[in-house]
């Protein structure tokens, strides 16, 4: 199966679907979903400090059969890292974790209320550095990325934010193509609640002879967003990456955008979350 990536604004490409990592914190559990991941085609992890499976990552990493080359690995600083060097002590302690010599993508996970620009400027010179290949931000609203660059000398190149069909962020999306930052969805299934009960969803579904998830996972391509499913069943594993022989038409696209009407979120408001 062939996996079509996009290309950031520094000419990295990345695949445009990888597997999340959130939540699952037995490490054997990880490293097997992994494993699926990588026999079903995935070449994306989507991992963080915080989800405490970076060992599990790394492990998977080192004793698959794929070249590091073909990998594209993500992890994120916790809000309790920020400031310029303990985010660099940070990276240091995730990338023993993972057991890489270079990392593919580095994220500020939250931006908290005053530290985010100072950990910017220790994330680019780990960029400069060549340690890490993409730097970005994540939960990251159009002021905090404006407070960024103000503090900083380059634009983040993703931005991963929560984003689904009931909350689809579009005018974050907006901002974020105008300033070539890609904009990934965590949570893209809104973690696999109402909204695959959803009528409109379930109406596609039929339609299309797809899952509702699946329905719900091409919506998300056809916007142009990088997503990450998460789900440690091979069977489901498998489902989310089979989404690529159909297409949604403008129809369907348009009926799924009406359930943006629900402005319904799942997560936390970032101006109020880990004020650090």
């Amino acid at each position: 199966m062939k996996i079509f990536n996009k290309e950031l604004a520094n000419g990295v490409k990345v695949p445009c679907i990888g597997i999340g990592m959130d939540q699952v914190t037995d490490q054997r559990q990880a490293y097997d979903a992994i494993h699926c991941a990588f026999e079903a085609g995935y070449r994306s992890i989507d991992t963080a400090s915080s989800y405490k499976n970076e060992e599990a990552v790394g492990k998977a990493v080192q004793e698959s059969a794929l070249s590091r080359e073909e990998l594209y690995i993500t992890t994120k600083l916790t809000a309790a890292d920020q400031g310029y060097d303990a985010a660099l002590r940070a990276f240091d302690r995730s990338m023993q974790a993972l057991r890489l010599s270079y990392l593919d993508c580095f994220l500020i996970h939250w931006p908290g209320k005053y530290l985010y620009g100072e950990t910017w400027r220790a994330f680019e010179r780990l960029y400069q550095e060549k340690a890490v290949r993409v730097i970005g931000v994540c939960n990251f609203n159009p002021h905090h990325i404006e407070t960024l660059v103000s503090q900083g000398s380059m634009l983040p190149l993703v931005n991963q934010v929560e984003s689904h069909p009931y909350y689809p962020q579009n005018e974050l999306q907006s901002y974020c193509e105008d300033k070539n930052i890609l904009m990934e969805a965590w949570s893209p299934l809104m973690c696999g609640g109402i909204i695959l009960k959803d009528p409109v969803i379930i109406k596609i579904s039929r339609e299309t002879g797809k899952s509702p998830a699946q329905v719900v996972l091409r919506w998300h391509i056809q916007k142009n967003h990088r997503i990450f499913p998460k789900s440690v069943t091979p069977a489901r594993i498998r489902e989310n990456l089979d989404i690529f022989d159909f297409e949604l038409n403008q129809d369907q696209m348009s009926a799924i955008e009406t359930l943006k009407d629900h402005n319904q979120k799942i997560g936390p408001n970032p101006d109020i979350f880990f004020e650090v």
